[in-house]
């Protein structure tokens, strides 16, 4: 499954036909993985982009009792704070789905940064089984970009960038003001699938830099894991712009 190295841009006419598109590439990576291995992981972003995605997860009837769903990053904030990625998440879809809550596996947000990064750490540790020196492989890694390149929560920048060996982190985002929590590099390489949900014009001038330019994550962080894993892209900008 990790043999074949590609990465599809895939266009569309709006961002809800993009949003729609990327909800049905993951439900569909998902039954496959259930059909081998009868579960499937599955790593979500947050932001207004996905919503429509969540909502098509929501009525789509899927066997979400085989899934576990995870963050790839979240705000430091509590999980009923609207600026919370779980909030929207379990509004729009693991709610209205009746996702069995042992298999939604949240950012414990209202601890510590640093605490609630370890332990969502050791979640992922423990959920995975992971021996030394090995990293969790998602079967689907859903993520964005910002108009500034970044992805998860990794800002143009950030020293954790260089990190390939951890699993989580917690990270100050300057721009933001805030505390997050965020999967490093390393995992986002690893994962089976990715697939990213790329709108709005004002991402045009990152999404040309991440996918035609140089190699440099620590400039473009979407870049990390975007070259060398199973990825497509779903944007609703022309060719002409990207």
């Amino acid at each position: 499954m990790g043999t074949v190295k590609r990465m599809d841009v895939l266009r569309y006419a709006d961002s809800l036909e993009a949003a729609t598109a990327c909800g049905q590439r993951i439900l569909d990576l998902l039954a496959k993985a259930i059909a081998t291995r009868k579960r499937a992981t599955l790593a979500i972003s947050g932001g207004s982009s996905p919503k429509p995605m969540f909502e098509l997860f929501a009525k789509s009837g899927f066997p979400w009792e085989q899934v576990h769903v995870f963050w790839v990053d979240e705000r430091c904030v509590p999980p009923t704070d609207p600026q919370s990625n779980f909030r929207m998440a379990n509004e729009a879809w693991l709610a209205p789905a009746k996702v069995p809550e042992g298999n939604v596996h949240r950012v414990p947000t209202e601890l510590e940064p640093h605490e609630a990064a370890r332990q969502y750490a050791q979640g992922l540790h423990d959920f995975f089984r992971v021996q030394t020196g090995e990293l969790p492989q998602f079967d689907v890694i859903h993520r964005g970009i910002g108009p500034d390149a970044h992805t998860a929560s990794l800002f143009p920048g950030e020293p954790l960038i260089a990190d390939h060996e951890g699993l989580a982190a917690a990270v100050w985002v300057e721009k933001m003001h805030q505390w997050r929590v965020t999967l490093l590099p390393g995992v986002l390489e690893a994962a089976w699938h990715t697939v990213v949900l790329a709108t709005g014009k004002d991402k045009a001038p990152a999404l040309e830099a991440v996918l035609h330019g140089p190699y440099d994550p620590m400039s473009w962080p979407a870049q990390i894991g975007a070259r060398d894993i199973n990825v497509t892209w779903f944007t609703d900008l022309p060719k002409e712009m990207i």
